[in-house]
């Protein structure tokens, strides 16, 4: 059985680095947000040639000293919990992991450097800096909308893609391999730009028939837009009457968004508190 003074430096150091609703944590987050910010500049600078030529055996060792403290920040994420492979497999486990790797693949692939900028997919721990104001409420709104509106976004997008491949279709008997449209595909292809309203301009109907079918195709684009906005507008709107949640993570797991009563964690069954 662990002994209480092991149970009080791991609940301590969980703490730290999993809530950010002591002065502790929020050190410890924005220091973390300042490293990862810094880490993604010295990459991005590291990619320009004239300043490479100049600074790069600095950025060198810099990007070493950054890849140091996260392995370290990723090490001691696992030892203050209890379930370190559930941390391992959670969302933000496995974006931790993601933007660690390269640093270590580099040193046996050519180029693999490159890939630091993966890096960047760990600013999406800014928002548990939103934890020092009052915006968690509403991130979990949005989380919990997005969660109910995948099913019927899945189908909006099922919807979208079998009418793009049936104007591609219609576009290719329309405008013949001369004007561009040389293959169904290709077809398909003009359908999703036309549709989505990003226009490229690479491929263009010359009939007038051929220009009426993409005049239909453009106001169904416009009509399709607002389709998404609205799924998720009222998927915010009920998620918005739901039961708030706590802002602590599980000491166990790490995962969050518990119901504001709850006494045990959701995903693992562990104790919320000490």
């Amino acid at each position: 059985m662990e002994s209480e003074p092991s149970k009080d430096w791991r609940f301590k150091l969980h703490e730290v680095i999993y809530e950010s609703n002591t002065p502790a944590g929020k050190a410890f987050d924005v220091g973390l947000l300042v490293a990862i910010f810094s880490s993604i500049i010295v990459v991005m600078l590291d990619s320009v040639v004239g300043i490479h030529q100049q600074y790069g055996k600095l950025f060198n060792i810099t990007e070493w000293v950054f890849a140091s403290l996260f392995t370290i920040e990723y090490i001691l994420r696992l030892v203050s919990i209890r379930k370190p492979i559930r941390y391992v497999l959670s969302p933000l486990g496995i974006i931790d992991l993601i933007a660690l790797l390269p640093s270590y693949l580099s040193i046996f692939f050519i180029g693999a450097q490159s890939l630091l900028v993966f890096r960047a997919l760990r600013l999406l721990r800014v928002f548990r800096i939103f934890k020092l104001g009052h915006f968690l409420t509403e991130i979990n709104f949005l989380t919990q909308a997005l969660k109910n509106s995948v099913r019927k976004i899945s189908i909006f997008l099922l919807t979208v893609l079998t009418i793009t491949v049936i104007l591609g279709s219609v576009m290719y008997l329309v405008e013949k391999r001369e004007n561009g449209f040389s293959n169904i595909p290709e077809s398909i292809y003009w359908a999703i730009v036309t549709i989505t309203t990003v226009g490229y301009g690479d491929i263009s109907p010359i009939t007038p028939l051929g220009k009426f079918v993409a005049s239909v195709v453009m106001l169904i684009g416009y009509a399709i837009i607002a389709v998404p906005t609205g799924i998720i507008t009222h998927d915010i709107a009920v998620a918005a009457r739901q039961k708030k949640e706590l802002p602590e993570s599980c000491p166990s797991c790490s995962r969050e968004g518990h119901d504001s009563d709850a006494l045990f964690c959701k995903y693992c069954g562990s104790s919320l508190f000490k």
